[in-house]
């Protein structure tokens, strides 16, 4: 074989790995519009190959999917190495950690004159809230044993509990919204009959809380911001813990 021709295969095949790479190059940098093509109703925060090639890491919220562009398929799953290192249990451990960071400046912009208050203390407290939420009321169990915090409820009735936003409208229509917030979290409504007010302003008031609970991300109850850090659930050693560094 002459140099000539030698020359000509070599080029050739430089020039088809130039292309291979130019492709893969294109291909990553039009996954994003290749992803909303294939799923259009999940917002994308964040889109980034995964530790398994050809996979995507598709971060939307709190969740965190894996894409594959070639299959045009989604799936949720965990990633585990060779190891026995969950790397989506980590990787989900930054996440929350990104997303509560980002929850909790929201929170700094939620309308508190809108909010049942209770007490007066130096911990601020803002929750969102089921009245008929078990976990919501081991929480307001715990926080009735303290006086050194300024509570603001919001209520975020979940669909499972039928009868949750009429006992939320029976404390926004009463006159002491924290006495009757006490009243239903200690479950006084719960075997009796009660009357609930028809009232144009508390309507505007329930779709305020709910509004406010979605802008700042709330999915389920009870959520909790306590000196401007997130608490998701009952999890009262964390609260503990958040209320002695202050």
């Amino acid at each position: 074989m002459n140099k000539m021709k030698l020359k000509m295969i070599l080029s050739t095949m430089l020039l088809s790995l130039m292309l291979c790479f130019a492709g893969t190059a294109i291909a990553e940098t039009d996954i994003e519009k290749t992803f909303k093509a294939d799923f259009s109703d999940i917002t994308i925060d964040s889109i980034k190959e995964s530790p398994v090639k050809g996979i995507y890491e598709v971060i939307s919220g709190r969740n965190i999917y894996y894409y594959a562009p070639g299959e045009s398929i989604l799936f949720i799953g965990q990633i585990i190495d060779k190891t026995k290192k969950n790397l989506t249990g980590e990787r989900m451990q930054e996440v929350m950690a990104k997303f509560n960071e980002e929850m909790a400046k929201k929170a700094n912009d939620l309308p508190l004159e809108k909010a049942v208050k209770t007490g007066n203390g130096k911990h601020i407290v803002i929750e969102f809230t089921d009245p008929d939420c078990p976990y919501c009321r081991k929480a307001d169990k715990f926080f009735e044993s303290r006086t050194d915090m300024t509570r603001y409820t919001f209520f975020t009735p979940l669909p499972m509990h039928k009868d949750a936003e009429n006992k939320v409208r029976y404390i926004l229509c009463q006159k002491d919204r924290s006495k009757a917030l006490d009243e239903v979290m200690k479950g006084k409504l719960d075997n009796q009959k009660y009357e609930t007010c028809k009232n144009t302003e508390v309507d505007d008031l329930i779709k305020v809380h709910k509004s406010e609970g979605l802008k700042i991300g709330v999915s389920g109850t009870p959520l909790f911001v306590i000196d401007g850090k997130v608490v998701n659930g009952a999890d009262i050693p964390k609260i503990e813990n958040i209320l002695k560094e202050k």
